[in-house]
């Protein structure tokens, strides 16, 4: 019978080597797995390349990673917020590596890996440091850049409910990355506040399917200081 329901984060995570490549989803504070990052940060894999849409907030989550000293890159498009001052203080230091990529790009370079495509042209950078040392081509009269796809060894995504086979549904914006970043990676690990039984999951609102998927953890939705919940 296929199970891919984790009986822990540790678990989900077991396997994990050093120097891989993982993709976090989240934008900004919406849709961070924090549990898996966590689970990360136990289970000890260092010298990692991390793909995210931004370089941490506080003490938590991805900041807490990249304290930790487990990453050596980060590839993103918004590195410095009023609260990422884990990542300033280390890549002012010189103890990581940043590859700044325009939002959109980044995006469109994560689903290129999972669509099959070698590579794609964009005007977005041209002409700005951004595009130093790549290829530009003149395409009906503007310039483009040329991208290639960004592939990754593990995807570390946050869903709000799962079957037993890996299909996943979202909760509004904690869906952002999480998609794209499925299909681009060989494994995807995804936290689920609900795990439903098959059928449960209205086939037309499955936005992750199960073949994208390798496996699931059920994790608490965590309180805020308000009272409330997160997402």
């Amino acid at each position: 019978m296929l199970n891919k329901v984790a009986a822990s984060v540790g678990d989900a995570l077991a396997g994990v080597e050093d120097a891989a490549t993982v993709m976090i989803g989240g934008f900004g504070t919406a849709g961070i797995p924090v549990e898996l990052i966590e689970g990360l940060i136990a289970q000890g894999a260092r010298d990692l390349t991390v793909v995210n849409n931004n370089a941490g907030n506080g003490d938590t989550g991805l900041a807490a990673l990249l304290a930790a000293g487990r990453v050596r890159k980060i590839v993103c498009s918004f590195p410095r917020q009023a609260d990422s001052h884990v990542f300033d203080d280390l890549y002012r230091s010189g103890r990581i590596e940043l590859e700044l990529v325009p939002q959109g790009t980044l995006a469109e370079r994560i689903r290129a890996a999972g669509a099959g495509i070698g590579a794609f042209y964009t005007p977005t950078g041209h002409g700005t440091e951004l595009a130093k040392g790549k290829e530009t081509r003149l395409i009906d009269g503007r310039q483009y850049v040329l991208e290639y796809p960004i592939h990754g060894d593990l995807a570390l995504i946050k869903a709000e409910r799962g079957d037993r086979w890996g299909n996943l549904t979202y909760r509004k914006t904690a869906r952002n990355f999480g998609p794209v970043m499925a299909m681009a990676c060989r494994r995807t690990v995804a936290s689920v506040h609900e795990i439903v039984d098959l059928g449960g999951l209205d086939p037309e609102a499955i936005v992750t399917p199960a073949i994208f998927v390798s496996q699931i953890v059920k994790v608490e939705r965590r309180a805020t200081q308000a009272g409330g919940f997160k997402q």
